[in-house]
């Protein structure tokens, strides 16, 4: 087993994390926020990557051969959909806020402080 995948995906939520706290602009955060959330792609396929694995489809295979993980791509396609949803929802409100408020930047919008 190694640990590449898991330091990949460390790396880039670092860098989503990095990119939504420097962030001047609400739409360059969700973007950060989308690029920290795809760590989470990348870590769920180290988890269920296996050497020399093969499809989970059983037709044709012997018992005994090392087939990877189906549960952990299932998720994997459940993280993206997920993910894009989040996106999606959070795009539309930087959208409303820049139609109520005039501006993206999150130091800007005075209305919002407590």
């Amino acid at each position: 087993m190694t640990v590449l995948p898991f330091l990949v995906a460390g790396w880039i939520f670092l860098v989503g994390v990095y990119g939504m706290a420097t962030s001047r602009n609400l739409v360059h955060a969700v973007g950060c926020l989308a690029v920290a959330q795809s760590s989470t792609y990348v870590l769920l396929l180290g988890v269920g990557y296996r050497r020399g694995g093969t499809a989970p489809v059983f037709a044709g295979i012997g018992p005994g051969t090392p087939v990877v993980d189906p549960v952990v791509q299932a998720l994997v396609l459940t993280d993206i959909v997920v993910g894009a949803t989040v996106t999606a929802l959070l795009l539309s409100l930087v959208v409303q806020i820049r139609k109520r408020h005039g501006t993206v930047d999150p130091e800007r919008l005075s209305e919002l402080r407590g």
